[in-house]
């Protein structure tokens, strides 16, 4: 039996015993997750879904968390000034073991739901963590907080950066043009998936304008 299974995006024919590369997973390396949203399922008996077949399931082991081929990107603007821009990229993966194929009984299988990392349901999952420390440790990390709102630079100096953006920024950790002029390619795509960027942080050219003006 194979199932026709979506995740990430995209779509994979999987079997028993497969091991494959999905979009990353908010999951750590050992757990059991399964793969709700199945189109196809096939064998003796093919059922189409309608989108999706009612009841089936893919259930894999996370196996690690990866990072996939080192993609380069080459701008060049010919017009203007003539720049020229080189930068590479790796993708973030979860590489998985297919454990089981499920024609019903997903819904009541227990297993976790595979999520996205960058999804809002992982989003949500990680706020609700974040809030678990005691309130007394929430006053002690406060304090620290309002010091670096005051002391630290005025980032809406940045393109594309207003009162909402420089909040996101603050609550990531990030208060000066320093550490940002610091950022090296995988913390910027880090960056772009925690606070959903999608490429924001390149195309703005922050890290070009937080080096002039660090320099003061």
């Amino acid at each position: 039996m194979f199932a026709v299974m979506k995740t990430g995006g995209k779509q994979y024919k999987v079997q028993s015993g497969d091991v494959l590369r999905v979009e990353k997973l908010a999951a750590d390396a050992g757990e059991k997750v399964q793969f709700n949203d199945i189109l196809m399922l096939g064998g003796d008996t093919p059922v189409i879904g309608a989108p999706f077949v009612a009841g089936a399931a893919v259930q894999a082991e996370v196996v690690d968390q990866i990072k996939g081929d080192k993609v380069i990107h080459f701008v060049k603007r010919r017009r203007k000034h003539g720049s020229k821009r080189t930068k590479g990229h790796r993708q973030q993966l979860t590489l998985l073991r297919v454990t089981e194929i499920l024609e019903k009984g997903a819904d009541k299988s227990g297993v976790k739901a595979a999520v996205g990392a960058g999804s809002v349901a992982a989003v949500a999952a990680g706020a609700a963590e974040a809030k678990a420390p005691s309130k007394k440790a929430e006053k002690k990390d406060a304090a620290p907080a309002k010091k670096a709102d005051v002391t630290g630079d005025d980032l809406k100096l940045l393109s594309g950066v207003g009162p909402a953006l420089e909040k996101k920024l603050h609550e990531a950790g990030v208060t000066t043009f320093a550490q940002i002029a610091a950022w090296t390619d995988a913390d910027i795509a880090d960056m772009d998936e925690k606070l959903s960027f999608k490429g924001r942080i390149e195309r703005e050219g922050w890290v070009e304008q937080a080096k002039e003006l660090a320099k003061g």
